[in-house]
C-alpha cells in the first residue's frame, strides 16, 4: 500500500506512480492512495488506485490545508478522510505500508499519518512500514530533525532515498541523517522505466522545449519564454511552450495570444522524454522529476529554479546538477527577455551534457527493495506468517 498526498505540484505523485508500476510488473498487488487533486495521465500500472477527498496546501507555508471547494478543511473533513484511510487499510492488509514524504514532510497530514501508522504497528503480523523520499529536503530545525530521527527509528523498517550518493547524499540536506543511517536505502534517481542516458537523437535537435512541470508556479516563466522567442537567433525553429494542469484555463488562454510566429502554447504532453530528446535547447524550472527528465534525454537544458519564500530544494538540486555539467542555471530573478534569449542561443552552441552521470534506476531499485523486506522479523516485531 503506497500512500502519496501532493500539495503543489505532481512531482510526488509521479515518482509514487513509477514505483507503484514497478511493484506491479514484478507480481505485488498494489493499493495506490493518493490524497491530492487527480492528477490527468497518471499511470500506476495495474494498481487500485483510491482517491481520498482531495487536498492541497494553500500556499508555500504549509500551514493550512484546503479542501476540494478551496477552503480550509474541517474537523469533520478531517475525520472523514482518516476513516477512510484506515479502512482502505483494514480492506487491503498490506505485507508492507510506503508513505510518500512523511516524516520528512506532510506534516499537515498528521491527523490521518500518525493514525495510520499506529494501526500498522498494531497488525498482526505487522506489514513492513517504509518512506519514500526525494533526494533533497527543506531545511528544518535541529529539534524538528531530531524529533524525525526518532520516528523513524521507533516506526519505519527503511527509508528510501531517491538520489544517487554520488551527486547528494541525504545528509547534506537532513542533517540527523547519521542518526538513521542504517536505516538508509539509497535507490538512485526515478526516472520513466527505459529511460536511459542514450535517449538522445543523434545531431542538435531541433526547437526549444519550455515546459513547467505541474505549473502551479511556473506562469512567469512561460510567459518569459514567449516574450524571448522573437529575440532569439532560433526564432524561426519550433519553441513548444508546455502548460502544466495547474495552469488555469484562463491564463493557458492569455499565453496561447502571446504566442506568435514559430511558437505553440500546449498542454503537458506524455511524450515529453522524447520532445527533449529531439529539442535542440530545453528550458524549465529545476523540480525533481522535470531534472531527471533532462539527463535522461541529454537535453542542452537551461533551469530557472523555484525559489519563492524559502524554498531552497530546487536551486540546491540545480546547483548539484550543474556542477557535474548536466544543466546552466538562471535565478528567477533573470527573467528579462533579453537575457533569456541570450541564455537559449548560447545553449544552443554548446555541446550536449555528459552521459552515465546519475544511476536512474530508481523505481526498479525502489521497487525490489519494498518486495525485499517482505518476509523478514521488523526491529523488535515477530516473524510474519
Amino acid at each position: 500500500m503506497l500512500w502519496v498526498q501532493h500539495l503543489f505540484g505532481i512531482g510526488h505523485q509521479r515518482r509514487a506512480a513509477l514505483i507503484a508500476k514497478q511493484l506491479c510488473q514484478r507480481g505485488a498487488e498494489v493499493c495506490y492512495v493518493s490524497g491530492g487533486y487527480p492528477c490527468p495521465g497518471l499511470d500506476p500500472g495495474d494498481a487500485r488506485l483510491v482517491q481520498l477527498p482531495p487536498a492541497r496546501a494553500a500556499d508555500y507555508s504549509y500551514r493550512t490545508l484546503l479542501d476540494e471547494c478551496g477552503e480550509p478543511v474541517s474537523a469533520d473533513w478531517r475525520h472523514a478522510r482518516r476513516e477512510l484511510l484506515l479502512r482502505v487499510f483494514d480492506d487491503f492488509r498490506p505485507h508492507a505500508l510506503v508513505t510518500e514524504s512523511y516524516p520528512f514532510g506532510r506534516g499537515l497530514l498528521r491527523f490521518e499519518l500518525e493514525p495510520l501508522i499506529e494501526r500498522a504497528h498494531m497488525a498482526r503480523p505487522r506489514p513492513r512500514l517504509l518512506c519514500s523520499v526525494r533526494d533533497i529536503i527543506q531545511p528544518r530545525s535541529e529539534k524538528r530533525n531530531q524529533m524525525i530521527a526518532e520516528l523513524v527509528l521507533a516506526r519505519f523498517d527503511l527509508v528510501l532515498v531517491h538520489s544517487d550518493p554520488r551527486v547528494v547524499e541525504f545528509g547534506a540536506s537532513f542533517p540527523a541523517a547519521g542518526a538513521i543511517g542504517e536505516r538508509i536505502r539509497y535507490t538512485g534517481y526515478v526516472a520513466e522505466s527505459g529511460a536511459t542516458e542514450t535517449v538522445s537523437a543523434e545531431g542538435n535537435g531541433t526547437g526549444v522545449l519550455v515546459s513547467g512541470g505541474g505549473g502551479v508556479v511556473a506562469e512567469s516563466l512561460l510567459e518569459a519564454a514567449l516574450r524571448a522567442h522573437s529575440l532569439s537567433r532560433l526564432s524561426h525553429e519550433p519553441w513548444r511552450v508546455l502548460a502544466g494542469p495547474a495552469v488555469g484555463a484562463t491564463a493557458f488562454q492569455r499565453l496561447k495570444r502571446l504566442a506568435s510566429g514559430s511558437a505553440r502554447v500546449e498542454r503537458n504532453r506524455t511524450d515529453f522524454l522524447a520532445r527533449l530528446a529531439a529539442c535542440r535547447v530545453s528550458l524549465s524550472q529545476a523540480g525533481y522529476n522535470t531534472l531527471i527528465d533532462v539527463v535522461a534525454a541529454r537535453a542542452r537544458a537551461i533551469v530557472v529554479p523555484f525559489s519563492d519564500g524559502d524554498q531552497s530544494e530546487q536551486p540546491a538540486r540545480a546547483k548539484l546538477f550543474a556542477q557535474k555539467g548536466l544543466v546552466r542555471v538562471l535565478s528567477s530573478g533573470s527573467l528579462d527577455p533579453s537575457l533569456l534569449a541570450a541564455s537559449v542561443d548560447n545553449a544552443a552552441e554548446a555541446p550536449r551534457p555528459p552521459a552515465g552521470i546519475l544511476d536512474l534506476r530508481g523505481a526498479e531499485r525502489a521497487a525490489e527493495m519494498v518486495l525485499a523486506t517482505v518476509g523478514r522479523a521488523p526491529p523488535g516485531g515477530e516473524e510474519r506468517r
